[in-house]
């Protein structure tokens, strides 16, 4: 059909060549010269035509089939790619919502994990706190009792200083000796 449609052009533009030349050669311009020339000139243009047409037919049109079926082939595969790309990117779209998601649950998680420490540390601290006061408290009765003890054992010591001082100045050699015989006795009626 194409190669009709080529005849016919082909057909088409001859006639209107030599119409052309028709024309030209009433009006007197054109002698019968150039008439040959021109002729011999469109023949041979026709001829060559007629040459490349027929030989050059298969492969012009096998080469432009096989390019229009690469192109095909090739507009097919990156059709194809097109898609893959496109579930790959609605893929990868999941999976950056649900990281997203997994991110703030893990955040979520942190933030709870760090309260539940912080409760824990101010526990071991209000309790660390008690521990601390309590001993303060005992080592402050120790103290305390330690402090009672020296100062009682200091003042019986005193006072028994002090006693001795009394009874020395007050003893007179007759208590002296009333003393001891009472103190004998006593001795003397435990056997």
């Amino acid at each position: 059909m194409r190669y009709l449609k080529a005849k016919h052009g082909v057909g088409l533009l001859v006639a209107l060549l030599i119409l052309t030349t028709a024309v030209g050669a009433q009006a007197g311009e054109i002698t019968s010269a150039k008439l040959w020339n021109l002729f011999y000139r469109a023949l041979n243009f026709a001829a060559l035509m007629f040459i490349l047409i027929y030989f050059l037919k298969k492969p012009v049109g096998n080469f432009f089939g096989n390019r229009r079926a690469t192109i095909r082939a090739e507009l097919e595969d990156l059709e194809g790619k097109r898609v893959e790309v496109e579930q790959s990117y609605k893929e990868n779209e999941r999976k950056m919502v649900s990281l997203e998601i997994s991110v703030q649950e893990i955040v979520a998680e942190a933030v709870r994990q760090g309260e539940i420490e912080r409760e824990r540390i101010l526990a071991e601290a209000e309790q660390s706190v008690a521990n601390m006061k309590r001993q303060a408290q005992l080592a402050i009765q120790h103290e305390l009792a330690t402090v009672r003890a020296e100062l009682k054992a200091e003042i019986a010591e005193q006072s028994a200083r002090q006693a001795e001082e009394l009874v020395r100045k007050n003893l007179r050699p007759a208590d002296e000796a009333r003393m001891i015989a009472a103190a004998l006795a006593r001795v003397g009626g435990i056997q």
